[in-house]
């Protein structure tokens, strides 16, 4: 179990960010106390608390970056058939600078896009930063297995695998919101997209969300199935 967090800001600078997602990171110790890593940059910060299970060595860190540095991955969960897909990437030219199976999304990507998800076996919630083309893809694996919130203020949008870091990154959103209450206690859970806050969502089981921060409105979020 890891934790994954962050916030894409646009016209927000890098250093104002840095303080916020890594109280986010901080929040999540519990779910990840092997290791802590960031990646911030103008508008953008990424955060990863770390359960090393595959590849335990420095290489497996995140947020884990490709070849060029011009993508930048945390994921929390497990990539199952990870091993035939590595051997697919490399046969096709890709080379790889960890055994994590994390590190096959980053390599999907650059050959299919957001259609990286489609051969995905496994449990898990990502966020991938794809800097060249200012654009954030957040994903869960087809069951919702692996937890994923979400919180827009403004320009501004939180996500993390728990509330509490949403909260702790500077969201605002803590008035409880009576729809979520109404289906607790009607099922016993809190069915996506709600969330026991108004405001805060989750983001659903064999959904992805692409938010761009070159296009208007900055953090227009389409969702659509993986």
């Amino acid at each position: 179990m890891c934790g994954i967090a962050g916030i894409v800001s646009p016209g927000r600078l890098a250093t104002s960010l840095t303080a916020a997602v890594e109280r986010m990171c901080a929040a999540l110790h519990h779910r990840g106390p092997d290791g802590t890593g960031t990646y911030v940059a103008d508008g953008i910060a990424l955060g990863h608390a770390r359960l090393a299970i595959i590849d335990l060595s420095e290489r497996g860190q995140q947020p884990m970056t490709n070849e060029d540095g011009s993508l930048h991955l945390v994921v929390n969960g497990e990539i199952y058939n990870y091993v035939d897909l590595r051997a697919d990437l490399q046969a096709r030219g890709h080379s790889f600078k960890s055994h994590s199976d994390s590190e096959v999304i980053l390599h999907l990507y650059e050959e299919y896009g957001d259609d990286c998800l489609q051969p995905l076996e496994g449990m898990f919630a990502l966020a991938l930063w794809d800097a060249p083309r200012r654009r954030l893809l957040l994903a869960r694996d087809r069951f919702g297995i692996k937890p994923l919130y979400v919180a827009q203020e403004g320009e501004a949008l939180y996500f993390a695998s728990e509330l509490v870091a949403i909260r702790r990154g500077g969201s605002a959103a803590a008035e409880i919101d009576p729809q979520a209450i109404y289906a607790y206690m009607a099922l016993s859970y809190v069915p996506a997209p709600f969330s026991v806050f108004r405001g805060t969502g989750r983001l659903g089981q064999r959904a992805a969300a692409a938010t761009d921060l070159l296009a208007p409105p900055p953090c227009a979020c389409a969702v659509t199935p993986c």
